[in-house]
């Protein structure tokens, strides 16, 4: 069991690679006023083609190296994981280990917000080949809207376009639009895609370009954010557990000077990164 405190801490942010970044830089413009301590196991990414017993272990591992860093509150900042993880983490382990503490993810409050959206109830799915097969998002979906169609269609190639910053470069345009045209051939009446994937924000002005005026590309960053905020809201008891001094703090299972070099990409300032071991 974590050795539990009432000390408050920061808000906790976990991605298996750089992706999750993209959650924070949005989560830290709607809630500045908390201390965050992101980690990234770059180390051991990508999670996207990992069994789901091996996501589930790496995933608690970083769980519980933020719970023993003071955070209260963690946020699966990360597709994989949230589809992979959270559940059993949530229902398994957290009241065993820490029965006071949380973890969220980003999967439901996406599924919650998608209904305020479509139109056609035809939903595209973009993601990871281990958020794809997992059918998270469909199962999530149909629990919420039954009658909801949910199309997914992986998409190998595009985080490490990001990764290798070939996200505005020639060569994203042939793997972006191969991918938009596998999942609208599966269906015409889509009418709002999910980005399934904290990396594929990177890619939205490729995707635009090559997506139909008519269908709402859906980043998560925005709603997960004004999610947490809600969260929080209601949940005072947790909210008081979450240190307000406005800080941000970086660890990686890999290279600190490689991490700082490319996080930069994602949340838009210097970042200096503590290496760690899981």
């Amino acid at each position: 069991m974590v050795l539990e405190t009432k000390q408050a801490g920061p808000i906790g942010v976990f991605d298996s690679g750089f992706g999750g970044l993209s959650i924070l830089r949005e989560i830290r413009k709607v809630l500045p006023q908390y201390d965050y301590l992101f980690l990234g196991d770059n180390a051991r990414a990508p999670y996207g083609n990992r069994s789901f017993d091996l996501v589930y272990e790496f995933t608690l591992q970083a769980v519980k190296h933020l719970f023993s860093k003071g955070c209260h509150l963690v946020i699966l900042a990360c597709n994989t994981a949230s589809a992979k993880a959270l559940r059993s983490i949530q229902q398994r382990d957290l009241p065993v280990i820490a029965p006071t503490r949380r973890v969220l993810g980003v999967i439901r409050p996406t599924v919650e917000k998608v209904g305020d959206i479509t139109h056609t109830g035809h939903i595209g799915i973009f993601g990871t080949p281990g958020t794809i097969q997992s059918g998270s998002y469909n199962i999530e979906i149909n629990k919420l809207h039954p009658n909801f169609k949910v199309y997914g269609q992986a998409c190998p190639m595009w985080v490490p376009l990001v990764e290798n910053q070939e996200s505005d470069g020639p060569g994203a345009d042939y793997f972006v639009q191969k991918y938009i045209n596998a999942l609208l051939e599966q269906c015409d009446d889509i009418d709002s895609v999910i980005l399934g994937c904290t990396h594929y924000p990177l890619l939205m002005g490729k995707i635009r370009q090559y997506m139909p005026q008519h269908v709402t590309v859906i980043p998560q960053g925005e709603i997960v954010a004004e999610s947490l905020a809600d969260y929080l809201r209601r949940h005072p008891e947790m909210e008081c557990r979450c240190r307000r001094g406005g800080t941000c703090h970086y660890l990686t299972t890999e290279d600190a000077e490689k991490f700082d070099s490319l996080a930069g990409i994602f949340v838009n300032e210097q970042v200096h990164a503590e290496k760690i071991t899981l």
